[in-house]
Order: C-alpha cells, then sequence, then structure tokens
C-alpha cells in the first residue's frame, strides 16, 4: 500500500494575514540565524580547544545563545556569597602570609 497525499482543503493564507507585521518577522528569523552561527562558531571553537575548562566555557557559552531565555543565576539569588567569597580569600591571604613569615 502506497500513502498518496491528499490536496489542501483550502487555499493557502495571503501573506498579509500573518500574525505579524513582516518587519517583526525578518528581524525574529535573522535573530535565529545570527544566533545560530554564533553557537556554531563556539561549537567549533570548542572542538579545537586542548584545554577542559575553555571546552566546558565554549560549550556553556553555545547552550546559552542557543536558549536565550534560559533562566539565569543571578548575585542576589545567593546574598551571602560575596561575604563567604571574601572570607576566603581573606584567610587564605592571612595563611599564606603567616607561611612566608615561617619561611
Amino acid at each position: 500500500m502506497t500513502f498518496t497525499p491528499k490536496p489542501f482543503q483550502a487555499p493557502a493564507p495571503r501573506i498579509e494575514q500573518a500574525d505579524v507585521p513582516l518587519a517583526t518577522l525578518q528581524q525574529q528569523v535573522a535573530a535565529i540565524v545570527t544566533g545560530q552561527r554564533n553557537a556554531q562558531l563556539l561549537t567549533e571553537a570548542a572542538n579545537r580547544t586542548a584545554s577542559p575548562s575553555d571546552r566546558l566555557a565554549y560549550q556553556l557559552d553555545a547552550w546559552l545563545v542557543r536558549h536565550p531565555k534560559a533562566p539565569l543565576a543571578q548575585i542576589a539569588d545567593y546574598p551571602v556569597w560575596a561575604a563567604e567569597m571574601t572570607a576566603r580569600e581573606n584567610a587564605n591571604r592571612e595563611a599564606r602570609n603567616a607561611r612566608k613569615e615561617t619561611l
């Protein structure tokens, strides 16, 4: 048995009946194409690098370009993070200075 597609029941709607103005559609398509090109460039860069950390960074950037509306963490999401990092940096600095004094 072979499949035979049926012809459309109604003629295609006129382009003027699109949901958005043509200029808006053109902008949206241009943004999609630009995002795809950027993601491809980042993916190629990830494949060429020998650095594992750079590879991860490029792959994450490519993912973010492909998903521009993905939720991102903000500093406000972690209110005590800055204070904790400052305390760690100060403790490390003090430990390095104490080590220098003993040498």
